[in-house]
């Protein structure tokens, strides 16, 4: 292809509609591939259209920088002028929901449910920073990688933030849009929950909730019809599924998920109860982030952060008896009883008993002194461990780093306190 816009080479087309065309293209300066979306020429010299996706391009740019989450596309660079718009963004090689909404190109169940967990995540990160997405579809979520995801065009966004801003109205994908949104209803974050409900129905069964010819009716069903159940569409679906994207999809926006906290805590449920994996040795990321969002030590930590740690942390189910730590080997890492119940001894007798929560191995990663172990640690019960390698924590982000050695001081502190009500006892 061999031609440049402004400083970025395109080396080709990634896909194209009928507003904007979509490029691969090559950050000379930061040595990246990347994704550019380009508005169509028509469009733009549209009087009435131009204007109003010029409006898009804009409410997107206005982003650059401000999202910064693993599951969102980053937008890193934008040009909006009369004759020409772009955006800049984060390549993301695995393409979209979209060839998976189909019957016959469905994803394992327990995947499904573990790719809606992490938008409910990213959406909940944009809420807290004053933004609505507004046009969640399967179209705007990408694959990266197996078990990830990350949300894009977020043009139609609207901002809390900028509440004086001329707001984007009469976009989105009508079979996507809540009640409240075809009604042209003020809207909050209810609405992209609504909308991720009809995505979760179609990439379970292939199906969306309600079936029309045209727009007209689709909002007629949108507004007085009851969808169909997911189960009644794909027999053998867990029922819970059912619970889960119908209070997703309720009309009544007081029966609706209040917050994407509680819409993701039932997926993170429907994980852990109904929809494990055959293997128990394998952990969902959905399980893993729960898991860790509830212990003490991760209090502190953003979400973002904690799915930094879920990047290097190893997880493990280990039987009743196994040694984790033995007294005098060397090892740099420490470990986290995510569930379980662990016996620590020294020279045969016993000092503690470590349950779900417990951190415990960090002297060896943060001391000075070496990294060799002063006691044994041995699995008195089934129990899940999360380790955590020294030189993993060493490239961490800042932040990141930052928690857990703050974690660290809680746990010493709290250590030095029981030792000193044992010595007071005695």
């Amino acid at each position: 292809m061999n031609k440049k816009l402004g400083k970025y080479e395109l080396i080709g087309k990634l896909g194209a509609g009928a507003t904007s065309t979509v490029y691969l293209g090559r950050d000379p300066f930061a040595q990246r591939n990347v994704a550019i979306k380009v508005a169509s020429p028509g469009i733009l010299r549209d009087p009435e259209k131009g204007r109003l996706y010029s409006n898009l391009f804009l409410n997107e740019a206005s982003l650059i920088g401000k999202l910064n989450h693993p599951h969102i596309v980053q937008i890193y660079d934008a040009v909006v002028t009369e004759d020409i718009c772009y955006i800049v963004m984060e390549y993301v090689a695995g393409g979209t929901l979209d060839a998976h909404a189909q019957p016959a190109h469905l994803l394992p169940v327990d995947r499904v449910v573990e790719l809606i967990f992490k938008c409910t995540r990213a959406l909940d990160y944009a809420y807290h920073l004053g933004i609505t997405h507004r046009d969640i579809k399967p179209a705007n979520i990408l694959l990266a990688g197996l078990s990830d995801i990350k949300i894009s065009d977020f043009g139609a966004a609207i901002t809390n933030a900028r509440g004086d801003r001329t707001l984007v109205s009469g976009i989105g994908s009508p079979a996507y849009m809540s009640p409240q949104q075809v009604q042209e209803q003020p809207l909050d974050h209810r609405t992209d929950i609504y909308s991720l409900g009809v995505v979760m129905q179609q990439l379970l069964t292939g199906e969306l909730p309600f079936a029309a010819d045209n727009n007209y009716n689709m909002v007629y069903q949108i507004v007085n019809g009851t969808p169909a159940r997911p189960s009644a569409q794909r027999p053998g679906l867990p029922p819970v599924l059912d619970e889960i994207v119908g209070r997703a999809m309720a009309k009544n926006l007081d029966e609706r998920y209040p917050t994407w906290q509680a819409f993701g805590h039932d997926l993170a449920q429907a994980v852990r109860n109904h929809l494990l994996n055959s293997q128990p040795s394998e952990f969902a990321d959905t399980e893993k982030f729960a898991t860790l969002r509830l212990l003490p030590f991760f209090t502190d930590f953003s979400d973002v952060e904690i799915w930094e740690a879920l990047r290097f942390a190893e997880w493990q189910q280990v039987a009743p008896g196994a040694s984790i730590m033995r007294d005098g080997e060397p090892g740099n890492f420490f470990c986290f009883v995510a569930a379980g119940e662990l016996t620590v001894s020294k020279h045969g007798t016993r000092l503690t008993t470590l349950t779900a929560g417990d951190c415990f191995g960090e002297m060896a990663v943060i001391s000075r002194r070496g990294n060799v172990r002063s006691a044994d640690v041995v699995a008195a019960r089934a129990a899940n461990i999360v380790t955590i390698r020294g030189e993993a924590l060493d490239k961490a982000s800042d932040a990141c780093r930052m928690h857990f050695y703050q974690g660290f001081l809680d746990v010493l502190a709290t250590r030095l306190a029981l030792s000193n009500q044992r010595v007071a006892a005695i």
